[in-house]
């Protein structure tokens, strides 16, 4: 089941024409994907990263900028796995603002490594099963 989150685009965030400037938008994703753990796997990424030196960098994205952020929209953010593979999974990213109107949309594919090595490794089990589990609801 795909995960919902929210949250509002700050002043920090806004340039010079008064939206979100595009790299607040990434920042903003990662801080979606940080916080969705813990909806899907029921383990915190801070923990994944410190207890077992997992960490999931992404190597790929694609995003389209479909309507701009303004300073105070309420953004929410369904996320889900369009794929997960042995060591890779593809996360989706649809942003809307609280006019129900879709502001940016991304695929992120991460690749699972071993934070000392950096170097790529299977997804554990207790991680992939949550992973496989959220889908885009139909």
């Amino acid at each position: 089941m795909a995960v919902t989150l929210q949250r509002r685009v700050d002043y920090p965030m806004i340039d010079s024409a008064k939206i979100a400037y595009f790299p607040r938008i990434y920042d903003l994703s990662h801080r979606f994907f940080e916080e969705a753990w813990s909806h899907i796997c029921g383990i915190s990424y801070p923990e994944i990263l410190e207890k077992h030196d997992i960490g999931f960098p992404i190597v790929h994205a694609e995003t389209d900028f479909m309507n701009p952020l303004r300073y105070g929209d309420i953004i929410t953010a369904k996320i889900w796995l369009s794929k997960v593979g042995t060591t890779s999974c593809t996360w989706e990213y649809r942003l809307f603002n609280q006019d129900t109107t879709m502001v940016w949309k991304s695929s992120h594919v991460t690749v699972c490594i071993d934070m000392d090595s950096l170097t790529p490794l299977p997804i554990p089990p207790f991680l992939s099963e949550g992973l496989k589990a959220c889908k885009e609801e139909i």
